[in-house]
C-alpha cells in the first residue's frame, strides 16, 4: 500500500493497521509481556538447567537436579534469579519485538516492494537480528546477575535482586559486570532470535498456505492464536538447538572455577559435545514451551489492542 502522504508504497501501510508509533509503542509493550512472564514462570527450570551446565557431575539431570535443589536449599533454591529474570528479559522482549518490526519496515522501504516480496526471508533474518542487538546490551547486566545467583554455591553470593545487583558492581573487575558477557550473549541470543522469528513466520506461512487455506483474517481470534503457539512452539525447539553452545558458555562464564579465563580456553576445555548436549534436552522443552507461549501472549496482547496476529502473509 501507498504511503497516505508519500504517494509511494510503505511497508508500514501493507497490514491491516498502519504501522506508526502507537503501533511500535504496544509491540514493545506486548514484548515486555511476553518475555517477562515466560522467562519468569519457568526460572525453577532455568536454575536447573544453568547448574547442570557448570557442574555436570553433581546434577545430572533435570529432575535430580531439582530433587537436589530442593534438599539443599529449599523452595527458595529453585527460585532464584526470579527478580533480574523477570527485569530483565521484559526488557529484552521489549526491544526483541519492538524493533523487530522497526527494522523489518525499514529494510523492506529499503529493498522496495517487488525486492522484499522476493527475498522476506532475508528481511526477517535482517530484521530480527537488528533487533536483538540492542535487546541483548538491555538483558546483559541482568542477566550476568541471574546466572552468578544461580550456579553460585549456597550462601556464597546474595539471592535478593537488589544485593546482588550491588554485589555484581561491588566485584565487577572480576565479574566483568555490567556487559563483561555481551559477545557471548550475542552469539547465543542473534542466532536464538533470527532462528525464532524466522521459523515461526515460515511456518505460520506454511500453516495458512497448506491448512488453513482461506483468507487468513476469515478464521477466529481463537484458531489464528492456535496457528500462534503451535508455530511458536516449533520454531522454539530449532531455537534451542542453534543457541545451546553458546548458552553454555554463558553459564560457564558465571562458574568461579573460569574466573579470567577467555571464551575460547572455556570452550577448549569443555569441548564441543559437551557445550551442544549437556542441558539440552531440558532446554528444548523449556525453550519450544517458552517460545510457544512468547508468540501467544504476544499475539493476544497485539489482538486485544486490534493490531491483529503476527506473520500468514
Amino acid at each position: 500500500m501507498s504511503s497516505p502522504t508519500l504517494g509511494k508504497w510503505d511497508a508500514r501501510f501493507v497490514g491491516p493497521v498502519p504501522h506508526d508509533l502507537s503501533y511500535y509503542s504496544k509491540c514493545m509493550l506486548g514484548g515486555a509481556l511476553a518475555c517477562g512472564v515466560t522467562h519468569a514462570g519457568i526460572t525453577p527450570l532455568d536454575v536447573a538447567k544453568c547448574n547442570m551446565q557448570v557442574n555436570p557431575l553433581k546434577y545430572s539431570g533435570l529432575f535430580p537436579t531439582i530433587r537436589v535443589l530442593l534438599k539443599e536449599e529449599g523452595k527458595n533454591g529453585i527460585w532464584k534469579g526470579f527478580g533480574p529474570t523477570f527485569v530483565g528479559y521484559s526488557l529484552q522482549g521489549m526491544f526483541k519485538y519492538g524493533l523487530y518490526d522497526v527494522f523489518k519496515d525499514t529494510y523492506m522501504n529499503l529493498a522496495g516492494e517487488e525486492m522484499s516480496n522476493k527475498y522476506k526471508p532475508a528481511i526477517w533474518l535482517a530484521g530480527s537480528a537488528s533487533a536483538e542487538v540492542f535487546a541483548d546490551i538491555a538483558l546483559c547486566p541482568l542477566e550476568m546477575t541471574k546466572v552468578k545467583i544461580q550456579t553460585s554455591q549456597n550462601g556464597s553470593f546474595p539471592t535478593g535482586f537488589g544485593s546482588a545487583i550491588a554485589q555484581m558492581r561491588a566485584t565487577s573487575v572480576e565479574t566483568r559486570f555490567p556487559f563483561g558477557s555481551l559477545v557471548p550473549l550475542w552469539s547465543r541470543q542473534i542466532p536464538y532470535t533470527m532462528a525464532k522469528f524466522f521459523f515461526f513466520e515460515k511456518i505460520v506461512q506454511l500453516f495458512y498456505t497448506h491448512v488453513f487455506t482461506a483468507p487468513k483474517e476469515t478464521y477466529s481470534k481463537t484458531t489464528q492464536l492456535g496457528v500462534t503457539f503451535g508455530s511458536g512452539y516449533l520454531a522454539g525447539v530449532v531455537c534451542a538447538i542453534v543457541s545451546h553452545p553458546a548458552d553454555t558458555l554463558v553459564s560457564l562464564l558465571g562458574k568461579a572455577e573460569n574466573k579470567g579465563k577467555s571464551v575460547g580456553t572455556i570452550a577448549s576445555e569443555v569441548g564441543i559435545t559437551t557445550l551442544a548436549t549437556k542441558g539440552l534436552g531440558t532446554r528444548v522443552i523449556m525453550i519450544g514451551t517458552l517460545t510457544g507461549f512468547q508468540w501467544w501472549i504476544y499475539d493476544s496482547f497485539k489482538s486485544a489492542m486490534g493490531l491483529g496476529t503476527t506473520g500468514g502473509k
